[in-house]
């Protein structure tokens, strides 16, 4: 049996940063580097085509740089990114761009060992993930997820299902809101709506996932829309789209109108 690798794409103007990081690589098995590029354009079109699980960026490129390139790839899409460049002064922007992790030129073995862990668990995570969709698709439903494991910068953070108060999607990742707290989860909105019990989330946004626990007021607006109030101030949008559900899930009669102006 054939054993999945993680397909990497190289992305340097740089031959020998190309051969570092292939150098550095070496002691990593489980990766295959399935192409090389040297500028923002040429990364376009191997992405594309190759859908790598992991690329590793540079940021100062001729033309387009790193930043400029991640803007351009499908935000649905995107595959696991670790910047690698000699300039440290981009480092919180790079996780701004939701980059998994972050590697200096010249490239220390010992760091970059770390960054392949992160990136070997996240992968894994990712394909667990897959697995249990396609589960849900051709087989009869699971139990709804009651926790979640969320990585951090620096450790795995263990949530429940329950402590979550609203999810926004960022692509192919949602952001988690939790208290005072916005955690990134490599998950999409799709995903984590299947995952969760529907007796106590909803979607009532494309966007947009709600802990029917946290509502305190619903608002209604013009054109089939409502403003949702949750318990800690935040105001969320109920779209037109997702009335009906939300509806049903708030527990609202049928007659109740939830908008003041018919479509």
């Amino acid at each position: 049996m054939t054993t999945a690798c993680i397909k990497t794409v190289l992305v340097d103007d740089e031959v020998l940063a190309r051969l570092s990081l292939r150098q550095a690589l070496a002691s990593h098995p489980q990766v295959e580097v399935v192409g090389e590029c040297g500028n923002a354009d040429e990364a376009l079109q191997a992405i594309s085509v190759l859908q790598p699980d992991l690329v590793f960026l540079d940021i100062q490129m001729p033309g387009m740089d790193g930043f400029g390139l991640l803007q351009r790839l499908q935000r649905d899409a995107l595959p696991l990114v670790v910047f690698a460049t000699a300039f440290d002064q981009h480092a919180l922007r790079a996780f701004d761009a939701d980059a998994l992790d972050y590697v200096l030129k010249p490239i220390d073995q010992e760091r970059f060992d770390r960054c392949m862990g992160r990136v070997v668990r996240q992968w894994q995570g990712l394909a667990a993930g897959r697995t249990a969709s396609r589960h849900r698709e051709f087989n009869t439903p699971t139990r709804p997820v009651q926790r979640f494991s969320v990585q951090t910068l620096e450790h795995i953070r263990v949530i429940r299902a329950d402590e979550i108060d609203w999810i926004a999607a960022e692509g192919n990742y949602v952001r988690l809101h939790i208290g005072g707290d916005a955690l990134l989860h490599r998950e999409t909105l799709r995903n984590m709506d299947a995952m969760l019990d529907p007796a106590r989330f909803v979607r009532i946004h494309r966007g947009i996932i709600v802990n029917i626990d946290k509502i305190k007021k619903v608002h209604p607006l013009f054109r089939g829309n409502a403003q949702i109030m949750l318990c800690d101030g935040t105001s969320l949008l109920l779209s037109r789209r997702f009335r009906e559900r939300a509806r049903a899930a708030f527990g609202l009669p049928a007659e109740t109108r939830i908008s003041e102006q018919s479509d």
